[in-house]
């Protein structure tokens, strides 16, 4: 830990259920807030810049807590509390991230993202619901076997669609690819591997993956493994194949449409809870 003490460090008490846990303080050592917020739903976006505007959505948000990658805001959604936290970039951050939050008492996970399309159809500004995921990250090996698939909920599946078309917002559903290099995707051919990368980048695009990102299979099986639920929804920005095939190509920065739909998810999702 280079020097830094020890004291706020959560750990596991391997003699009973994994997600039971002994804490040296009130607050869980990485993400940098306890378990004192009652709330059972997360959205979750990867850029800590993102959380305000996604919690103003909801009711009363405040600032609730800041601590390396991870920024939390909190408020309500027909009566009950939403936890809006970051997970920064990649794999090992968000999986720290559903660990630590699942300790503190979240069950349903909501990643909000960008992506880059991927199969012609898909093009910028339109939204992916993620139904699973391509492993081509490293930290979920690290939970199960490759041959394990990461997929989403069902229930948040389909809580993002029938948000989505109650808004009339242009979607789609399927598999989308979760590496660990940006740079591995778009330079290909300056990296050592670049001819596995590009072989395997036209396997996924045969076989009709969506988009692509860099969250999405470890949100997917570390909720899995503790039994919770995950779903993903992304935006697109643009797709590089509709670029090489000289098909008009629109980009897409604004995360509106991809907000409102997560935050129309999360009600549906409570309201079913509350058997309404």
């Amino acid at each position: 830990m280079r020097g830094r003490s020890l004291k706020n460090l959560a750990v596991f008490n391997f003699n009973t259920d994994r997600a039971e846990v002994r804490k040296m303080s009130d607050k869980f050592y990485h993400i940098g807030i306890g378990n004192e917020h009652g709330a059972r739903y997360a959205i979750l976006p990867g850029d800590p810049d993102r959380v305000e505007k996604i919690a103003s959505y909801l009711e009363n948000p405040r600032f609730y807590g800041r601590n390396r990658e991870y920024t939390s805001w909190i408020g309500t959604l027909e009566g009950e509390p939403v936890l809006v936290m970051s997970t920064g970039m990649g794999g090992p951050s968000t999986a720290i991230a559903v660990e630590e939050l699942y300790q503190s008492g979240i069950r349903s996970f909501l990643r909000i993202g960008t992506c880059g399309g991927m199969a012609e159809r898909v093009k910028g500004g339109e939204l992916v619901i993620a139904t699973g995921a391509i492993r081509m990250e490293g930290t979920s090996k690290e939970y199960v076997p490759i041959e394990f698939p990461a997929v989403a909920n069902l229930e948040i599946v389909n809580a993002l669609v029938q948000g989505a078309e109650k808004m009339n917002i242009a979607y789609h559903t399927g598999v989308v690819q979760c590496k660990d290099s940006f740079y591995g995707q778009h330079r290909p051919e300056s990296m050592p591997v670049g001819d596995e990368l590009i072989s395997k980048w036209n396997a996924w695009l045969k076989a009709d993956c969506l988009a692509s990102e860099m969250e999405s299979a470890a949100l997917f099986i570390v909720a899995q493994v503790l039994k919770a639920r995950a779903g993903c929804v992304l935006n697109v920005l643009w797709n590089q194949e509709r670029e090489k095939q000289g098909l008009d190509n629109p980009t897409c920065h604004d995360m509106t449409k991809a907000i409102k739909v997560s935050i129309e998810a999360v009600r549906r999702l409570i309201l079913e809870s509350k058997g309404s």
